[in-house]
């Protein structure tokens, strides 16, 4: 049985809420509980391998639970980027490119093990393993590409963001109009969502003197967080309602 969602609609838009809210929550922790990304990688990766554990441990899927691992894959991911970026001094070029081979090798390592990178598959203990390493990797390397878009290439947090929304579109076009592999399309729209979290993410916090709204971390994730719980709760109910309607009346 498998223990993910189903590959919907609203699954892309609780997983750009979630990462949004990762790295608005990423940055309340290490910037205005001034924590540090040291500490606070240290702190959410613990609570992140807690979650994990859970997960791996139940026997099917938990809507609450699984996006919870997914949004401390974020919040994490944040913490990691901007200490590798930042407290390193790797630099958003150098840390996206380590970024990038650790996935690749997860994703080669995956397909060679498994046969297939299908996220349908997911069905084993092994499998999810690789599944929630790409997904933890491919969070941290988004919040690098959408730190680069935002303070490096000159777009600043409102043209990152539309850059990267324009990038999913086409994502999106393809997967309707061409025959390119769906799992590969997948693959690229998950890392995305992530820099469009992020630049999305620093829209809404930073001030109006750096290029955002300035509605401050902590507003900006409850507002994030209460949407993502709301989508959790509706999906939950429309899956219950339409495995009922499926039971065969006696």
């Amino acid at each position: 049985m498998s223990k993910l969602p189903q590959i919907t609609a609203f699954f892309w838009i609780m997983k750009i809420c979630a990462t949004t809210l990762g790295e608005t929550a990423g940055d309340l922790f290490s910037m205005t509980l001034n924590l540090g990304y040291g500490v606070s990688s240290i702190i959410l990766i613990g609570l992140f391998l807690i979650t994990l554990v859970t997960q791996l441990m139940s026997k099917s899927y938990h809507p609450l639970l699984y996006w919870m691992v997914i949004l401390l894959t974020s919040t994490a991911g944040t913490t990691m980027s901007d200490f590798m970026d930042r407290t390193l001094g790797l630099g958003y070029g150098k840390g996206a490119m380590i970024l990038v081979a650790i996935l690749s090798v997860i994703l080669i390592f995956w397909q060679f093990n498994v046969g297939s990178l299908s996220v349908t598959n997911v069905k084993t203990p092994k499998v999810e393993i690789f599944y929630w390493s790409a997904i933890l990797v491919s969070n941290t390397l988004g919040t690098a590409l959408g730190d680069f878009l935002a303070d490096s290439s000159g777009l600043r947090f409102a043209g990152g963001a539309f850059l990267i929304s324009s990038l999913l579109a086409l994502v999106l076009g393809t997967h309707y109009f061409t025959s390119i592999s769906s799992i590969l399309l997948f693959w690229v729209a998950f890392v995305l969502t992530r820099p469009f979290g992020a630049t999305l993410g620093d829209l809404l916090t930073k001030t109006h003197e750096k290029g955002g709204l300035d509605y401050g971390t902590i507003g900006s994730s409850i507002v994030l967080l209460s949407i993502l719980i709301v989508c959790i709760i509706f999906t939950t109910y429309k899956q219950k309602k339409l495995a009922v309607t499926k039971i065969p009346n006696d």
